[in-house]
């Protein structure tokens, strides 16, 4: 036994993280099948991008933080430059979100989920913490600079989520709770600017969480369609391949968006608890990961990476269930789709080389 786990730590292999990845990839296999109409060719592709993130997770821990620290910078300013490319040429529906390299498209703004995070940590790491007013000021240029890039495309969800990334790497700095209070309350201050910033989408996506009875047939389906069928699944659901709301396609977005609406129904309470527990395995390992880094860099990093995957579970479940607006964002590890699926297993990646490069030094 403490051979095996002296090779997975070699191999810069965190079994907790790995397990943990492996069931909810599994977990998502299994309800794209029944989401999808029971599509072998949709679970096969989701199947290859699952396996291009594993892989690229695996590679990604091979990369020391100190390296990483390194190309910080780097990586910062490739992934401004493909904003801006998408800005420029970019596609998708009603909004340019997307970038088209030949045969391969991807999501330039999900990369930034990562690159936002490594960089401010990088940026903090040889300061005195906690940072004065300068480094806050630049640490949030650092942030508000993709995010304001990604908002025009227009992507608000995606612009919160990358700010979040980068505002939690400040937070754990140490940054003063008289700042935090100053900016909460300045924000609440603007917050009647803000919504004439809008778009009308987006400005009808917050009145419909209020009231999705308004317009039950437009702007209000998504979220009355998804609460039916998280609640008809009761506890222990209706059985696998046996829910209605997306079987007889009331449920929208079924296998993206929503797939979690299509889980609760399947396999009710039970089930969400099962989902509920692989999440905090992966989210308690990388807070643990965090608080043993040996330096700045690495607890700032595995910190801000952890609670950046915790705001996608609390945003996507809060969504379906209708306590936030619908803000397209995926469930991590569980929705069909590519970027954000490997851009993820590539955060887990990061806390795999944390914690075991760590190890690595140790023992040796």
């Amino acid at each position: 036994m403490d051979s095996e786990r002296g090779l997975l730590v070699r191999l810069h292999i965190d079994p907790q993280l790995l397990s943990g990845a492996l069931i909810l990839c599994g977990l998502g296999l299994v309800v794209l099948y029944s989401a999808a109409d029971q599509s072998i060719d949709v679970v096969m592709r989701q199947s290859i991008r699952m396996s291009i993130g594993i892989v690229t997770m695996l590679l990604v821990a091979q990369i020391s933080p100190a390296r990483l620290a390194r190309w910080a910078p780097i990586i910062y300013l490739v992934g401004i430059g493909l904003l801006l490319a998408v800005y420029m040429f970019g596609t998708g529906r009603g909004a340019q979100r997307w970038l088209h390299l030949g045969v391969v498209q991807f999501q330039p703004s999900e990369i930034m989920k990562i690159a936002v995070p490594v960089t401010v940590a990088w940026f903090l790491f040889d300061k005195v913490l906690p940072p004065n007013l300068r480094t806050t000021i630049v640490a949030l240029l650092l942030v508000l600079v993709p995010g304001f890039l990604i908002i025009e495309q227009p992507d608000l969800g995606t612009a919160l989520l990358v700010m979040a990334a980068g505002l939690f790497a400040l937070f754990f700095a140490g940054i003063s709770w008289r700042w935090i209070l100053s900016a909460a309350a300045c924000g609440l201050l603007a917050a009647p600017l803000a919504w004439f910033l809008l778009h009308d989408y987006q400005r009808q996506r917050i009145l419909t969480l209020f009231d999705p009875q308004q317009d039950p047939l437009g702007t209000g389906y998504h979220i009355i369609q998804a609460t039916i069928a998280v609640g008809s699944g009761g506890i222990s659901g209706k059985g696998w391949l046996n829910g209605t709301q997306s079987h007889l396609e009331f449920l929208p977005e079924r296998a993206t968006d929503f797939i979690f609406a299509v889980y609760c129904e399947e396999f009710g309470f039970i089930g969400v608890i099962v989902m509920l527990a692989a999440y905090a395995l992966v989210l308690a390992r990388g807070l643990s990961i965090a608080m043993s880094a040996q330096d700045s860099f690495g607890r700032l990093l595995a910190a801000s990476l952890t609670m950046t995957l915790f705001i996608y579970i609390f945003v996507n479940m809060g969504m379906v269930t209708g306590q936030l607006p619908v803000v397209g964002v995926p469930l991590p590890l569980v929705s069909y789709g590519g970027t954000s699926l490997v851009t993820i297993l590539a955060g887990l990646g990061i806390l795999m080389s944390i914690q075991t490069h760590r190890r690595f030094i140790v023992d040796t």
